[in-house]
């Protein structure tokens, strides 16, 4: 004799047998493809296609170039000093698919490391991008003259004592 559980699954086994036969035998009921009918399917179909073969692609190529000139956007407002190097890499970056649009975006975010060594100062220091400078005073290059006047008038005394403290020998 069998068991249960093996009784079990064999009378499963041909209820699914006897399902799947019944569905095969019965007649396919109506089915639509579409909301549309005639002549108003054949214009969403006319529309669609416009859609999918012509605007698509278009929209779809400016919103790839609008995002890889991102990085030179960036570059150009926050005043870096590599802006022109960034704007090749990114043209690069559409002659090659976007495989180089990251490094161009990181390029854009940050400085060069031995910048000030090479160039001197920044014209914007980092992290300040968007602070305008402040104006300068009117009278600014008459205080800056006069501090250097004191300036040099105080190396005259230190170098005068400097002198007759040696006796005048040098």
């Amino acid at each position: 004799m069998m068991s249960s559980p093996s009784r079990k699954r064999l009378d499963a086994a041909r209820w699914t047998k006897r399902a799947l036969l019944a569905l095969t035998l019965l007649p396919p009921s109506t089915a639509h493809a579409s909301i549309f009918e005639g002549e108003a399917l054949d214009k969403v179909a006319d529309v669609l296609t416009w859609v999918v073969l012509v605007i698509a692609p278009i929209v779809g190529i400016g919103v790839f170039l609008l995002i890889h000139i991102l990085p030179e956007k960036i570059a150009e407002k926050k005043q870096h000093p590599q802006a022109k190097a960034i704007q090749c890499l990114c043209l690069l970056s559409l002659v090659f698919g976007g495989i180089l649009w990251p490094l161009a975006w990181l390029w854009a975010y940050t400085r060069p490391v031995l910048y000030k060594m090479a160039y001197g100062t920044e014209k914007v220091a980092h992290g300040h991008e968007d602070v305008p400078p402040a104006p300068a005073p009117a009278n600014a290059e008459e205080e800056e003259l006069q501090e250097l006047k004191n300036r040099i008038a105080e190396l005259e005394i230190k170098m005068h004592n400097n002198h007759s403290g040696n006796g005048g020998k040098n």
